[in-house]
C-alpha cells in the first residue's frame, strides 16, 4: 500500500524519549525559547526569552582566560628552556673550539697540526655528527676524520675575529650547528679559520621532547582548571537555583515567603523580593477591604430602594434620588482610594508642590473669581506622590477654603524632617475644635447651605495616609479662619 507523504520518515516509538531532551538541549545552546508546561494540569506557557546562560558565560570567560595565560606561559617557558638547552649545546662547541686553538701550531711545512689529539672519539668516526676543520688560504684544510671526504664551507666573506655561531644546511642530510673563529697562529702570516660543527639532530630531538612534555602538561593543567572553574560556577550559582525553587514554591502556594538561608550577595535581592510580596499582599488586602466596604456601603441604600419599590411607595422617586446620591458619594470615595492605592506602588512617583498649587489656583480662580488666592514658600519642594493624587488633595483643600472662606486664601509651601508641607489658610468662620475630627467622616458637612458631598476632607485624609502622610486642622493665626496642614513624604 502507498503511504502518505512523510509517513515513511516517522520516528520509531522510543524516539520521543530522546527527541524531547535533545530539543531542550538545543534550545539552551541556541538561546531560543520553548513552549513549556509546569505540570499536567497547568496550561502551556511561553518560556522567558533570555540573553544566554550565566553559567556558560562564566565558564567561557574563565576558559578563555586560562587558555590565554597557559598559551603565554607555555610559550615563555618554551623559549626559556629552548634557549637554555641551545646555550648548553653551544658551550660544548665553545669548549672544543678553545681546545683546538690551544693545541694548534704550525709545522715546518707551514701546515696546522695539533700538539695533542682532541679527546672526543667521535672526531675519528666517519659521519659521527661531530666535526672540526682548520682552513687557511692556499692550504689544504686540516679536517677531522669524521668529515671523511666532505669539508665545511669557508667561502663566507667575513672575518670572525670573535666567535661566530650559526646554523647551516650545507650537508643536505644533516643540519649543523657551527662555531668558528679567525685568528693568526704564531709563526704564520696567514689568517686561519677554526671551525667546529655538530649535528643538530640531538638538540632538535631534545627540544621536541621538551615541547611535547610542555604541551601535554599544560593541556592537562588547562583541562583541570576549566573543570575547576566549571565546578566553581555551578557551585557558586547554585543558590540562584535554590531561589528559583523557592519562588516556584511561593507561586504555587506552598510558601508565602522565600525564607531560605542564602549567601550575603543574594540575601538583599531576596529581601527585596519578600518586601515586594508583602507589598502585593497589602495591596490585595486593601483591595479586598475596599471592595467589602463598598459592598457594605451600597447594601443599605439598595435595600431601602428595594423596600420602597416593593411597597409601591409614593415617595419612590425621592427615595431613589436620595439613595443614589448616597451611593454615588460612596463610589467616588472608594474609587479615589483605589486609584491612590494602585498608583502608590510606583516608587518613582514624584510631584512638585508649587506646580500643583499653581494648577489648582487657576482652576479654583475660574470657579470663584471673587476669591483672592496668594501663594508663598519654597518652589523646589517635591513629594513622593502621584501628581494626579496631589492635585486632587490640594484641589479639595483649596476649593473648600475658597468656598467656605470670606474671600481670601493663603497657601504656604515648605518642608522639614523629611516631609513636604502645604498649609492652606482662609478668612472664614473656621471649625470649632470639638468638630474638627468629625469633619473627616464621610458625608459630614457643617454648612449644608452650599453644594457638596461631604467627601472632600475624607478623601484627602485617606489618600494622604495611603502615601504615608497626614492632614490636620488648626485655627489660622493670620486670617482667623481654618488652617489645614497637609504633610507628605518629601524627596531628598
Amino acid at each position: 500500500m502507498a503511504h502518505a507523504a512523510g509517513e515513511g520518515r516517522r520516528p520509531p516509538p522510543g524516539w520521543r524519549w530522546i527527541e524531547v531532551p535533545f530539543n531542550l538541549l538545543r534550545s539552551v545552546l541556541t538561546g531560543r525559547s520553548l513552549i513549556v508546561s509546569s505540570g499536567p494540569n497547568e496550561p502551556l506557557r511561553q518560556a522567558q526569552r533570555t540573553t544566554g546562560s550565566l553559567t556558560r558565560r562564566m565558564i567561557g570567560i574563565a576558559a578563555l582566560w586560562i587558555l590565554v595565560l597557559l598559551a603565554g606561559g607555555g610559550y615563555a617557558l618554551d623559549r626559556v628552556l629552548n634557549t637554555a638547552m641551545t646555550r648548553n649545546f653551544d658551550a660544548q662547541l665553545q669548549y672544543v673550539l678553545t681546545a683546538m686553538i690551544a693545541s694548534a701550531e704550525i709545522d715546518p711545512a707551514g701546515e696546522v697540526r695539533f700538539t695533542r689529539p682532541l679527546g672526543d672519539q667521535r672526531f675519528l668516526e666517519p659521519a659521527s655528527g661531530l666535526y672540526y676543520q682548520v682552513a687557511g688560504a692556499a692550504h689544504e684544510p686540516f679536517r677531522s676524520r669524521s668529515l671523511w671526504d666532505r669539508a665545511l664551507d669557508t667561502t663566507a666573506k667575513h672575518r670572525d675575529l670573535a666567535v661566530h655561531l650559526y646554523n647551516s644546511k650545507q650537508f643536505s642530510d644533516e643540519p649543523l650547528r657551527i662555531m668558528e673563529r679567525d685568528l693568526k697562529l704564531p709563526g704564520s702570516p696567514l689568517m686561519w679559520r677554526f671551525q667546529v660543527a655538530q649535528a643538530r639532530a640531538g638538540l632538535d630531538d631534545q627540544i621536541a621532547v621538551l615541547r611535547r612534555t610542555l604541551v601535554r602538561s599544560f593541556a592537562i593543567l588547562g583541562l583541570g582548571l576549566i573543570v575547576m572553574s566549571t565546578l566553581q560556577a555551578a557551585f557558586g550559582l547554585w543558590p540562584l537555583r535554590h531561589v528559583r525553587r523557592e519562588i516556584n514554591a511561593v507561586r504555587t502556594g506552598r510558601r508565602s515567603r522565600v525564607d531560605a538561608r542564602l549567601p550575603i550577595e543574594i540575601a538583599p535581592m531576596v529581601e527585596e523580593l519578600n518586601d515586594l510580596l508583602a507589598h502585593n499582599e497589602r495591596q490585595a488586602e486593601e483591595a479586598r477591604t475596599h471592595a467589602g466596604n463598598l459592598a457594605h456601603a451600597l447594601k443599605t441604600p439598595l435595600t431601602v430602594i428595594m423596600n420602597e419599590a416593593t411597597a409601591n411607595s409614593d415617595d419612590l422617586c425621592k427615595t431613589v434620588i436620595r439613595e443614589a446620591t448616597t451611593m454615588r458619594r460612596q463610589v467616588d470615595h472608594h474609587l479615589a482610594r483605589a486609584r491612590a492605592v494602585g498608583r502608590r506602588g510606583a516608587a518613582q512617583s514624584v510631584a512638585q508642590l508649587w506646580s500643583s498649587v499653581e494648577a489648582v489656583e487657576r482652576a479654583v480662580g475660574r470657579l470663584y473669581p471673587d476669591v483672592t488666592i496668594d501663594m508663598a514658600g519654597d518652589r523646589t519642594v517635591r513629594a513622593r506622590v502621584e501628581r494626579q493624587d496631589l492635585d486632587e488633595m490640594l484641589g479639595n483643600l483649596i476649593e473648600n477654603a475658597a468656598k467656605y472662606g470670606g474671600g481670601r486664601v493663603f497657601v504656604a509651601i515648605g518642608g522639614d524632617a523629611g516631609f513636604a508641607e502645604a498649609v492652606i489658610e482662609d478668612d472664614g468662620t473656621g471649625i470649632p475644635a470639638d468638630q474638627r475630627q468629625a469633619i473627616f467622616e464621610r458625608g459630614v458637612r457643617l454648612d449644608t447651605g452650599k453644594p457638596g458631598t461631604g467627601l472632600g476632607l475624607a478623601i484627602v485624609r485617606d489618600v494622604a495616609e495611603i502615601y504615608g502622610g497626614t492632614v490636620a486642622l488648626h485655627e489660622s493665626e493670620d486670617l482667623g479662619g481654618l488652617c489645614v496642614r497637609l504633610r507628605l513624604p518629601a524627596l531628598p
